[in-house]
């Protein structure tokens, strides 16, 4: 059973056992003899309960525990309070067993401790489940024939090496879910989902993201290489629905953005000799001749990474400042992770696809 699932069943089972117990506990209590005059079914069941969410805990600890061995970022606060609260409520139903077994005379405690423990408990889901309904909603876009289609379109750009499989072979449902199944079993072993879900890629760029992870030690079932191929199509398949997420969340930044890079220091191009024309309507002179084809493909993989290119084509930048506010704004709003070279081919083919053709 996927770990989303159990999450859910975890919650449902708590929440039962909790207004049980809640139940139970208006009945007639001798302090005596340690006995409750509620139904004996009721009790029955309320212990029933009990057992199944302690076996869920179980469950979730084998599949949780490992990950800690293999994680291999350092860990974000979300995810140091998701293990601390895991814990936590472990300990707790750990104290609330020894009472019933042992310690009967803390007997009126246990109410406080099943609230706490259901306390910890949705706390622990809501920290992981909407990743989980997310990616969810993903992969069923994901899986359409419309969406196949696309993907089988786009995976000659991801550099696959000589030998992989073909882009028909890795855009079928089976390998795309071949693709969802390593991305929810073996990737976040080493970090959550938000970490993958939260950006957005280009083909190539999810390539190398895949192929520098699975060269990572990995102590237990490391991916096979063709897993390799599989996942790299399966987010190359969710990453137009990424790319619409990453955009609605940064529209609500977009005014202030906009008005902190349009007082900062125009970026002037790395490489270019620095001339009263920068910052101004004119393109600065490169010091030395920028391939075009190489400015154009860099161009096309790190600005899809987080929307459609006509959204440029539409909108185009009129001069060379707009150009570097356009570069800017890349960087600060979308996060874009451009080296100095690829700042510098990028504001390149913005000059002379846009600026340069005005003229």
């Amino acid at each position: 059973m996927p770990t989303a699932a159990l999450g859910i069943l975890f919650v449902v089972i708590g929440f039962a056992a909790m207004f049980l117990m809640y139940h139970l506990w208006g009945y007639p209590f001798d302090k005596q003899t340690r006995t409750s005059t509620a139904p004996k079914w009721a009790m029955l069941l309320h212990r029933l309960l009990g057992y199944a969410f302690a076996v869920i805990y179980l469950l979730l600890m084998w599949k949780m525990v490992p990950r800690l061995w293999e994680y291999q970022v350092e860990f974000p606060a979300r995810t140091v309070v998701h293990i601390c609260v895991g814990f936590g409520i472990g300990f707790l139903l750990l104290i609330k067993i020894l009472i019933m077994r042992f310690f009967r005379h803390f007997e009126e405690w246990m109410p406080y401790l099943g609230t706490a423990i259901m306390l910890g408990t949705i706390i622990l889901i809501g920290l992981s489940i909407p990743y989980a309904f997310q990616e969810r909603q993903l992969a069923e876009a994901a899986l359409g024939e419309q969406n196949r289609i696309r993907v089988a379109q786009v995976l000659p750009t991801a550099n696959l090496p000589q030998g992989a499989p073909t882009p028909a072979q890795l855009s079928t449902r089976d390998s795309l879910e071949s693709g969802r199944d390593v991305l929810l079993d073996n990737c976040v072993k080493c970090h959550d989902l938000k970490t993958v879900l939260a950006k957005p890629r280009s083909p190539s760029g999810w390539w190398q993201t895949v192929e520098r992870m699975s060269d990572k030690p990995a102590l237990f079932d490391p991916i096979t290489e063709r897993e390799t191929y599989d996942v790299t199509a399966y987010l190359i398949a969710i990453t137009p629905d990424l790319q619409k997420s990453t955009k609605q969340k940064n529209q609500q930044q977009v005014a202030r953005d906009i008005a902190v890079s349009t007082a900062a220091i125009v970026i002037a191009s790395p490489g270019t000799t620095p001339e009263p024309g920068v910052g101004s309507a004119e393109p600065t002179k490169p010091a030395t001749p920028v391939d075009l084809a190489k400015a154009k493909k860099t161009y096309e993989e790190v600005c899809a990474q987080c929307h459609d290119l006509e959204e440029v084509t539409k909108a185009p930048p009129k001069t060379a400042a707009d150009s570097r506010m356009m570069i800017q704004r890349m960087i600060k709003d979308n996060e874009a992770e451009l080296t100095a070279d690829q700042i510098e081919l990028v504001a390149a083919w913005l000059d002379t696809e846009f600026v340069v053709k005005r003229k």
